[in-house]
């Protein structure tokens, strides 16, 4: 199956995530669906979760790596792109974004004006505000990960979808679908502002 991430040689594939936000956001769920996806689209992965002094109300945080070769280490000091879903975690990394690299906010808790770096695109996503008007709140972290995957195309949508089966467990299998769905939500709100302008070829770095 030809993947949609193969726009140049296998050979030269390394993409880098960090993820950050605060405990009960599913940060780490969107880290383990990303790293999912991507093995399953036989690349080389490394999920580091990382936790606060809490799990709930403190902070979360994950770096994900995939490659098309062996990663030598999951710790890495700059991220091609970040997802930042809470002000702490804008104060935290927009730092170690790298130049002309992604920095996608949750502008339902962040303030695009307090993004300082003019050298990376910065995407506000109102993630918590789109999950509301779709159904559940809680889902914010889905319409997020939907919005990032329709910018950079790190992984196919079928093998994302799949992943949700070992991500949740089998208990919320049944939610499976609202979750999709707020993916989706995600992506849609891309596309409408992006509707002339094709999605970032993955291929180069």
């Amino acid at each position: 199956m030809k993947s949609l991430v193969t726009h140049e040689s296998m050979d030269r594939f390394y993409r880098t995530v960090i993820i950050g936000g605060f405990g009960g956001q599913g940060v780490l769920v969107i880290g383990n669906l990303l790293s999912y996806a991507a093995m399953a689209e036989g690349r080389h992965v490394s999920f580091l979760p990382v936790y606060g002094v809490e799990m709930r109300g403190g902070t979360a945080d994950c770096t994900v790596v995939i490659s098309s070769q062996e990663i030598g280490s999951p710790v890495i000091d700059r991220a091609q792109s970040i997802i930042v879903m809470n002000q702490p975690s804008l104060v935290k990394y927009e730092s170690r974004v790298e130049p002309g690299g992604l920095l996608l906010l949750n502008s339902s808790l962040v303030d695009p004006k307090e993004a300082t770096r003019a050298d990376v695109h910065i995407l506000p996503v109102p993630a918590n505000d789109i999950a509301k008007d779709n159904g559940n709140a809680r889902l914010a972290n889905m319409v997020a990960l939907g919005a990032f995957l329709e910018k950079k195309r790190l992984v196919q949508w079928n093998f994302l979808y799949e992943s949700f089966k070992k991500v949740l467990d089998q208990r919320y299998h049944d939610l499976i679908p609202s979750n999709i769905r707020a993916v989706e939500k995600g992506a849609e709100f891309v596309r409408s502002l992006h509707e002339s302008a094709p999605p970032e070829e993955t291929g180069s770095v």
